[in-house]
């Protein structure tokens, strides 16, 4: 019987070890997936490098995503050799954010409104103060259409420059949302990828200066009326 015992609370033990190690490794993995805010003095280390504003009209780039996503061509050269649509972001500072929405939608989940904060916290801090910023959609290749996909990726730029706007406060003088789907994958080589489903925060140009009130002219000195003859 003592054989038996020693048996039995060996493999109690051997079981309760490995359970052990199975849930320390479960704990693990969790933490490895989930999401970890960046710092804000991260997001100002990628954004604070403006040299110069590019040469992009951005409502006129809105049309040519919407009008290149719909077309249907023939030649098209797919979702690995496609041409950017606008290279010239590309030399801008940027800040890529894994932003979390639900599927299919611009609904931001829970856990990316820490990130969210983080990016509004950076766009106050005093070097960046000065700046206006381009809130940038993209949607990695899927089963959906090139124009459902630009569409999507718009309402997403949209939905980060109001909650931006609405919940933390920042000028929206200072944000251009503009969602450009596939037409300009974060990773070329792989088009599936998750990463191109990033958002970015892109450095775009210096914030005007305020123009000067024009002074008020004084009033002119009201005519003294002559003296009356007596």
């Amino acid at each position: 019987m003592r054989a038996t015992g020693h048996i039995t609370a060996g493999i109690g033990f051997a079981l309760g070890s490995a359970l052990g190690s199975a849930l320390g490794l479960a704990l693990l993995a969790g933490a490895a997936g989930a999401q970890t805010a960046p710092t804000r003095d991260d997001i100002v280390g990628k954004l604070n490098h403006f040299e110069e504003p590019p040469e992009v009209d951005m409502p006129a780039l809105k049309q040519q995503v919407m009008e290149r996503a719909k077309a249907r061509i023939k030649n098209d050269p797919g979702p690995v050799n496609r041409p950017l649509i606008a290279p010239d972001l590309a030399k801008l500072p940027a800040f890529n954010a894994q932003i979390q929405f639900d599927a299919d939608t611009p609904i931001i989940q829970p856990d990316s409104y820490q990130t969210v904060g983080r990016i509004a916290d950076a766009m106050v801090h005093a070097s960046l103060l000065p700046y206006t910023f381009l809130i940038v959609g993209h949607v990695e290749s899927n089963q959906k259409t090139r124009e459902a996909n630009a569409i999507l990726s718009q309402r997403r730029a949209d939905a980060i420059r109001d909650v931006l706007v609405n919940t933390f406060k920042i000028s929206t003088k200072r944000l251009q949302p503009i969602g450009l789907g596939e037409e300009q994958f974060l990773d070329r080589a792989k088009p599936t990828s998750a990463v191109n489903g990033q958002l970015q925060i892109l450095t775009f140009a210096k914030v005007p200066d305020a123009v000067p009130p024009h002074p008020t002219a004084a009033p002119a000195p009201a005519a003294k009326k002559p003296a009356k003859k007596h």
